[in-house]
Parts: structure tokens; sequence; C-alpha cells
């Protein structure tokens, strides 16, 4: 047994006895750009990493479920006839919200009640709080193993949708499908263009590998949260100002709107409308420069997104702002904060002859400004969600 599957196995057995039927993994993602933009139907372009969560999994004779995380103690045990989605909490809520989620999908055909009780063992080397979406991956990973072992035959977008249910419904956070979506569909040195709309997918080309270039991946060690405030009020801003505008969402807006946008909405409202629409663009952006340009003509994009991020979203922190900037002055190719933002990670496009200058700088900036230090790694494109064993 591998070094991969051994951890998850071995933990399996020392929680239920005996092997478990079967080991299922999903990765954490980065988002290279695209931030806050999936609730409001636009466009993101998300990495699954090589960092992943596995669940290790074995069906039971009766419906009771048992989850224990190695990152939490005990475990935690509930009924599939019982499950409900206003009294799951905790880490537990994201395993059994899934699982929730998964008998209201097998409800349709009547497939619900015979679906078997469940030991899941979860290990992870996703960083938590960091803004890489250690949640998606618990998610797609136990989506995965239910959806195998029970036999529903559900494709990887219904799995990505069930993830974001399990999120909004049972965890209170309102997050769109992008986590999910990475983390089901990625692909080794590829991005995923997601049309938050259709939920149509896009594999693109990076060619990090080729070009001499990488991810580093600057965890400021700054907890956050999604289901905090900050999150709600900026969707909430976003709402306002599509319906101020007389529109179905934001996606429907572009760069040309924005005068019209100004002279309509209250500044703060205006600024939260403008993230989103420079932000789509820049997606796209992002895409076409890949595809003709290469990898180093990115840079610009990603340095544009962290400032709208920080001066128009107001989601970024003291942190995040020192990280993209000693990024930028150690000559990163181009940085900014990733994730849903109030904590969490920023991410420097660098060349691979300068990753361990620019990250041995990054850490002396934030010695020298007494900040915790941070946690400064590299990442690359990985695939998606798997079965292991």
């Amino acid at each position: 047994m591998n070094d991969v599957r051994q951890p998850g196995s071995e933990y399996f057995a020392s929680l239920f006895g005996g092997a478990p039927e079967g080991l299922w993994s999903a990765p954490g993602r980065v988002n290279l750009i695209g931030e806050h933009t999936d609730y409001n139907d636009g466009f993101a372009f998300p990495i699954a990493i090589d960092k992943r969560t596995t669940v290790a999994a074995r069906a039971r004779a009766d419906r009771l479920l048992r989850v224990a995380s190695i990152s939490f103690p005990g475990v935690v045990e509930a009924s599939l006839d019982g499950l409900d989605p206003d009294s799951l909490t905790g880490w537990a809520a994201y395993p059994l919200g899934v699982a929730w989620a998964m008998t209201q999908a097998a409800a349709g055909d009547g497939a619900a009640s015979r679906l078997a009780g469940m030991d899941l063992a979860l290990t992870s080397d996703v960083p938590a709080g960091a803004g890489l979406s250690s949640s998606a991956a618990v998610e797609c990973a136990v989506a995965l193993a239910l959806n195998d072992l029970w036999e529903l035959g559900l494709d990887r977008q219904e799995l990505a949708r069930i993830g974001q249910l399990a999120e909004n419904r049972v965890v209170g956070a309102p997050t769109g499908i992008m986590d999910q979506s990475a983390s089901l569909l990625g692909e080794p040195d590829h991005g995923i263009l997601l049309d938050c709309q259709s939920l149509l997918t896009e594999s693109v080309a990076l060619g990090f590998a080729s070009a001499g270039v990488g991810l580093l991946v600057i965890d400021t060690r700054t907890s956050h949260s999604h289901a905090d405030g900050g999150y709600a009020s900026r969707r909430r801003s976003c709402e306002d100002g599509a319906r101020l505008l007389g529109v179905g969402s934001l996606r429907a807006l572009g760069p040309d709107d924005l005068p019209r946008a100004a002279a309509l909405l209250d500044g703060q409202t205006y600024r939260r409308v403008r993230h989103i629409i420079t932000e789509n663009q820049r997606v796209l952006d992002t895409v076409a420069a890949l595809r003709t340009s290469g990898a180093a003509a990115i840079g610009p994009f990603l340095n544009e997104s962290h400032l709208s991020m920080r001066d128009d979203f107001e989601i970024s922190t003291p942190e995040l702002d020192l990280a993209v900037s000693s990024a930028q002055e150690l000559g990163a190719i181009g940085a900014r904060m990733t994730g849903g933002g109030f904590g969490g990670a920023a991410l420097a496009l660098v060349r691979n002859d300068d990753a361990a200058r620019v990250s041995a700088g990054i850490a002396r900036t934030f010695a020298r400004a007494g900040y915790t230090a941070p946690h400064v790694f590299p990442v690359a494109a990985s695939g998606g969600a798997r079965r292991d064993l």
C-alpha cells in the first residue's frame, strides 16, 4: 500500500476495525482568478491542487452513519432516517450534510429508502482556514464515496451541486459552485474555466511546466470563515446592485455598464458591483492570455484582481496585502489574495528558479512586521476527485 493510502486505511481500522471497502480522495483548490464571481453567475478560473482529503468508507448493515476526522476528536453518529440539516453542526456538518443532500437527490426515484449506513474516516493534508477550500475537498471526497457505494450513478456536475447544497443549506455558507467544480473536475497543469451561469466547464492548459513557472501559496495563518457576516454581506450587496440595475445577476453586466451603475448606486454598492464586473473580464482576459501569450503574460491580471478585492470588495487584510506586495517586490510575475477573504492565503506566480528566494523574502518581511510566520509552499495543478483503492 502506498504512502497516500496507508494513513487513511490505518486510521479507519483504528476506529472501526477491519479494512474499509475503499478510499476516495478529492483535492483542495486555488482560484487562480475570479473571486466572488461564482454566486453572481459569472466566470471563475480555479485549479485543483496537489493537497487532498481522503475518506475511507465501508457500508453498514443498518442505517447508521458514523463519521470521524483525524483533525477532531471522537466519532459523530447520525441516523439516515433522522438527518436534519438544521441540527447538523461543527465539522461533521460537512460530511453529514453531503449525506443528507444525497438522500434528497435519491428521493426522486425512491432510492433513499434502500441506502445503507456508512462508516467514514477522513484524513487530509489540505490546510484548513487558508482559503484552499478544505471544506469542498471533504464534500467532494464524501460525495464520490457515497455515490459509488450507494450506486446512485450521479455525474460530477450533479455531485458538485450536492456539495454546494450541503454547504449552503447545512453549513450555512452562501457559497457558489466553484470550489466543488474545481475539486471534482481538475486536471494536471490545467485550469478550469467555469461559467457559473450555465455550469459549463472548459479545461484550459496552463503551460506552467513548459514555461518554468509555478504557484506559491502564502498561508497567512489568519483564520476566516465563509459562514461569517462579511461573506454574506458582500453577497447581499451584489444582489442589491443587480436588482437596482434591473438584471437577474451581475453576470448580465459588462464594463460598459459601469457609468450607469455609478450614477444609480450608492458608493459602497457600486464598488462591490465594479469588482464583480471587472473580475469577470479579468478571468476572460487571463484565459485569452494563456492561450495566446503564455503563462508569463497573466501577471497584470492577478495584480489588478488583488487591488479590486482590497479596494472595491474590501475583503483583504493587512497580512494578505503584505504577502502580495512582498511577492511582487521580490519579482513575482503576479500575486493576489485567493479565496473568500478576511484572512487565509495569497498566491504568487513565480519563476521556478525564484521560488526559494521569494519564499524566504516573504518570511523575512512578515517577521519585520511582527506577524505570525506565514506558511509558504508550492502547489501544482492536479487531478480531481478519484477513487484511490
